[in-house]
């Protein structure tokens, strides 16, 4: 019974190891200073689940160990949701139909930029436009700046091994090295 309530504690601590480097990527100003992404809190929110999306998937691709650190990763990803609209003033009887809808969000999103990865880059513009620039008007190259950071943030997290990620290390691009790119993929 200990030892669970170990490996409880240490996946919890690695998730948010996980956690810790999302969000900070995720508020990486050249997103929104130069790559179009609306600074709002619809904006960070779907940049919190574009990383999100690469540090989940990899995960679970690696290993049931690694799954489970995975699936307390999301389940801390709501709890902090969760906390954000609380603060924000939301009450008690939306709270829990909320989370519920930012889940299927996020769901949603590991599917569309998976497929728009493997499609190739019209489709992964067009996945773009419709859920991180939802709100905004990008201009092409910021765009094809967003899908060339996406393509090589994919590759290094990839790049990742297994006893890194069990360390609770994730591994992002510069992000202003993609202002001003093209779609090309350029190396991290």
């Amino acid at each position: 019974m200990l030892g669970r309530i170990q490996q409880r504690r240490t996946r919890r601590k690695l998730a948010a190891s996980h956690y810790e480097a999302i969000v900070a990527q995720s508020r990486e100003p050249a997103f929104y200073a130069h790559l179009g992404v609306p600074d709002t809190m619809l904006g960070r929110y779907e940049m919190v689940c574009l990383h999100a999306y690469l540090v989940l998937t990899r995960l679970k691709r690696e290993s049931e160990e690694c799954a489970q650190v995975a699936q307390t990763l999301h389940d801390l990803i709501f709890d902090d949701f969760d906390v954000a609209l609380r603060e924000a003033g939301l009450g008690d009887m939306g709270i829990g139909h909320r989370i519920k809808k930012l889940a299927r969000n996020l769901h949603g999103r590991i599917s569309v930029y998976e497929s728009g990865l493997a499609a190739g880059d019209s489709a992964l513009d067009e996945i773009l436009r419709r859920n991180l620039y939802a709100s905004a008007e990008p201009e092409p190259a910021q765009v094809a700046g967003m899908i060339a950071y996406l393509r090589a943030a994919r590759g290094l997290i990839d790049e990742v091994s297994a006893s890194a990620l069990l360390e609770g290390r994730s591994s992002f691009p510069d992000s202003t090295a993609f202002v001003g790119r093209s779609a090309e993929v350029i190396a991290p």
